[in-house]
């Protein structure tokens, strides 16, 4: 289906529809009406629908969600009905972190490589994945259809490393470098900065000491 001018709020709140879509099912639910839906999630229900009705509604008057079905639909939407090979840039400890995390693979992305300029990190073993030199990027990618990397090395590294990636048509970059990345507009660039996410959770706690009961 089409992206026409979806805005990246309803994006974003997608893979949370999806991991509590998941845990239903797990639950054994087999039907959800957006009202049932917005009290777990703590949305209106009329957002709930705003939202799904962007990718077509799913939902029928009176009779709710197909809670397997939804959850289905909402993983074509997110591109993780299939499987997505990954390399991490970084094997140092937030590279191995990622790495280690096994619910990427439920979700569809397969860590197959990582990589550092580091001699003593290079041939150390995480989850049965050798850490590999730089040297054998560009090798390993020709060898491999991988698009997505993620990139856990210091920022003044990020830019350089990233160009090179391009260059080796990565068409996904997952961003943990503290910069943000300038790239062809062909490249999607998702930037996750752990400090910044870090200030937030300060500024809503002084927030909520100074003005108790504020959200």
């Amino acid at each position: 289906m089409e992206n026409r001018g979806i805005s990246t709020a309803v994006i974003r709140r997608l893979p949370r529809y999806y991991r509590y879509l998941d845990e239903l099912i797990e639950n054994g639910v087999e039907r959800i009406s957006s009202n049932e839906l917005s009290k777990r999630m703590n949305v209106t229900a009329s957002q709930i629908r705003q939202d799904l009705n962007n990718f077509g509604g799913f939902g029928q008057q009176g009779y709710g969600y197909n809670v397997e079905y939804l959850y289905q639909e909402i993983g074509k939407i997110l591109g993780v009905d299939k499987q997505n090979k990954m390399i991490i840039i970084g094997g140092g400890n937030l590279g191995q972190a990622l790495a280690n995390y096994g619910n990427f693979e439920k979700r569809g992305f397969i860590t197959v490589g990582i990589f550092d300029r580091n001699p003593a990190l290079v041939g150390q073993l995480v989850r049965g994945i050798e850490i590999l030199p730089m040297s054998e990027l560009k090798r390993f990618l020709e060898e491999n259809e991988v698009q997505i990397a993620a990139l856990a090395i210091p920022k003044t590294e990020a830019p350089k490393v990233a160009e090179m990636l391009v260059d080796y048509n990565i068409k996904a970059i997952w961003n943990f470098a503290h910069t943000d990345l300038r790239l062809p507009k062909d490249v999607v660039v998702e930037n996750v900065h752990l400090s910044e996410s870090l200030m937030q959770l300060s500024y809503r706690m002084t927030n909520m000491q100074k003005h108790p009961g504020t959200p």
